[in-house]
């Protein structure tokens, strides 16, 4: 088992996840960027959803990832759409650049894939030294409410003759480390025969809204908005499911 998207899971990433799918974030992260000027990176950049949007809109983009399979998605995907990417092997704790940035982008809650506060932290200050002076960080995480429901989910994609399947089921919600942990299989069909599986435990950490500006505040961001389901102005606490913050 991996905490990396192997070879079946990229592939359903890619068919649940295609380049430019907006969940509302793709408009939003572009409108909150219009104005920066310098390179932009995205830790975690998968297949590119978000990265390859960014590269259209002419920002000078670069990503890394932890999934050599993601990466040669993204590299495709880059190829299909004429864009170029400085794109990397690298993960969350060690990433490293020569430059610095004009802003680090993290939408669909990737920084929640962390699951050890310590190494949060570690990230949040490593984004600090990365970026330029009044550099920007923009960062999702869902609501708790999201990590409390633990109802099994399978779902299914056909790509061509062959037929992917997902079954999620969550084993175990740590409450004092607030973090929630899926059991994730991947099996491919073809002609009513598995062909390939993949088992791969998912974990998850959330974050309170206050616990994260504090994190924010201690490795140096200010001018810290929070945005909420990727809408501007006030929005209702109790039926949004994705906040947005907005650190320099």
């Amino acid at each position: 088992m991996t905490k990396t998207y192997g070879k079946l899971a990229s592939r359903v990433y890619e068919l649940d996840k295609p380049v430019g799918r907006s969940f509302g974030d793709v408009e939003f992260y572009l409108e909150r960027l219009k104005t920066i000027t310098g390179p932009v990176l995205e830790p975690a950049t998968g297949n590119g959803r978000m990265l390859v949007p960014l590269a259209q809109a002419g920002h000078s983009v670069s990503g890394f990832d932890l999934s050599p399979e993601m990466l040669d998605l993204c590299k495709a995907n880059c190829a299909q759409y004429g864009v170029n990417a400085e794109l990397s092997l690298q993960d969350f704790t060690t990433f490293h650049y020569a430059q610095k940035f004009a802003a680090i982008v993290l939408p669909a809650g990737s920084f929640q894939l962390m699951t050890d506060p310590v190494d949060a932290m570690h990230f949040l200050h490593l984004c600090r030294q990365s970026l330029m002076q009044d550099g920007k960080l923009l960062l999702d995480i869902s609501v708790v409410g999201d990590f409390m429901d633990h109802a099994p989910r399978a779902r299914h994609w056909q790509d061509g003759e062959d037929l992917l399947t997902l079954q999620e089921m969550r084993t175990a919600t740590d409450y004092v480390k607030q973090v929630v942990i899926s059991q994730l299989r991947y099996e491919l069909w073809q002609d009513t025969q598995l062909v390939a599986t993949e088992m791969e435990l998912f974990s998850l950490r959330w974050w309170g809204v206050f616990e994260l500006e504090l994190a924010l505040r201690e490795a140096g961001f200010t001018q810290i908005k929070i945005y909420g389901d990727y809408q501007s102005g006030d929005f209702d606490t109790g039926s949004v499911g994705t906040l947005t913050f907005e650190a320099q």
